[in-house]
């Protein structure tokens, strides 16, 4: 019975195509939506946690001032000195690096070739607190740092835009007036969680970007790795304490500065990105519903279109349950169809959409499951009133129908 009801319905789906197809398009377009919108929403979500992982693991970033990003209120508070560095190291537990820097903002001149970028005076430390690796070149000598030596280290954005294809291992670039020999390539990462090219970027000793670019020994920011298993969280109260100390600030005096865990600005970015997710997916969830009344629409239409034809059934000996099964099919059969059309659709629109934004193309089975039993639910809810009209008709006023 059940075979003999879907081939029925599949014969009037045949019967009117461009009405069955019309009928569909809002299940189509409401899961092909859904799924790119959680789909997409997925693969930025993983896009700002490598991001933001890339800036270093268990990293802590602490800069003077109250407030972070944008016109942050740093300009009246006190930098870092080298003493609070060396403070940190011995006295704030569980860390793996610390790396002050200093930073300023420089036109490079190679040749005939010049790029303006970021040079930060640093350590060593630096490249373990920031998670660099070296593509080719080595790093700072002891000797180097102690005496601030004109080497540097560029990223492979300067390397493309001074150097073009060739090595810039043992070159010269001008910074600011003087000469600097490039010792070593830092290996590509691309764009950050904040939206920078992280490889526009020299970096120098510490005391050679105090000697000649900043002219003082004050450091702009620290860069606090902590080792693996290490409470982030008690390290920031370290942290904080032993700033304060040093700063000689009162209990009721606010800090002047701020610490930062780049783990926890990963999740607040996630959560929010899987917020916008799921109220985007929310959205797109409607044309679902919009989709199941056409369905029960054009169902009521077919039903009475074959009111003379469900009368007839009726009148050889049909059971009102056969009726009701058939119409239920062809109801559900609409909505599974424009199911699997959506995910197919949905497939390739996530798969190019990733690639046009440069995101991961995660293909998660569970929702693509998930909105197909749901558009097959919408089959049978909004199939079900169309169905049990027409096995309701009475066989006789059936028959007089015109």
């Amino acid at each position: 019975m059940l075979l003999n009801a879907l081939l029925l319905a599949l014969r009037e789906i045949r019967r009117n195509l461009m009405r069955s197809f019309l009928t569909v398009l809002g299940i189509v377009i409401g899961v092909a939506a859904v799924i790119t919108m959680v789909t997409l929403g997925n693969g930025a979500t993983r896009m700002v946690a490598d991001q933001i992982s890339s800036l270093g693991s268990n990293l802590l970033m602490v800069m003077p001032g109250q407030r972070l990003g944008p016109g942050r209120d740093s300009a009246g508070a006190p930098k870092f000195k080298s003493a609070d560095i060396e403070a940190i190291e011995q006295q704030v537990t569980g860390l793996q690096a610390v790396a002050p820097v200093v930073g300023s903002s420089v036109t490079l001149v190679a040749g005939t070739q010049n790029w303006s970028s970021t040079v930060s005076g640093t350590t060593n430390a630096y490249l373990v607190a920031g998670n660099w690796r070296l593509a080719a070149g080595r790093a700072f000598s002891d000797d180097e740092e102690r005496a601030g030596k004109a080497v540097c280290i560029i990223g492979n954005t300067v390397r493309r835009e001074l150097f073009g294809g060739q090595s810039p291992l043992g070159n010269a670039i001008r910074v600011k007036g003087f000469d600097c020999e490039v010792i070593g390539l830092l290996a590509a990462k691309g764009q950050g969680g904040m939206g920078q090219d992280q490889d526009d970027s020299v970096l120098m000793p510490l005391r050679t970007a105090q000697r000649r670019l900043t002219g003082s020994l004050d450091i702009g920011n620290v860069m606090v790795s902590l080792k693996d298993g290490t409470n982030s969280s008690v390290a920031m109260m370290q942290l904080r304490s032993l700033l304060r100390e040093r700063r000689k600030l009162a209990d009721n005096v606010d800090d002047n500065f701020n610490v930062m865990d780049t783990k926890q600005i990963a999740e607040t970015l996630s959560g929010t990105i899987g917020t916008m997710t799921a109220l985007l997916g929310a959205v797109a969830a409607v044309s679902l519903l919009v989709g199941g009344i056409g369905i029960m629409n054009i169902m009521l239409v077919s039903v009475t279109e074959r009111t003379r034809e469900i009368g007839i059934r009726l009148a050889i000996g049909a059971l009102e349950s056969e009726v009701l099964l058939q119409f239920l099919i062809e109801a559900v059969a609409l909505s599974a169809f424009g199911g699997l059309v959506g995910i197919t659709l949905a497939f390739f629109a996530c798969w190019g959409l990733a690639r046009l934004m440069h995101m991961p193309f995660l293909f998660n089975p569970a929702i693509n499951l998930t909105a197909f039993a749901f558009s097959a639910a919408i089959g049978v809810i909004f199939g079900y009133v169309p169905a049990r009209r027409a096995a309701q008709l009475d066989p006789i006023e059936a028959l007089r129908h015109e």
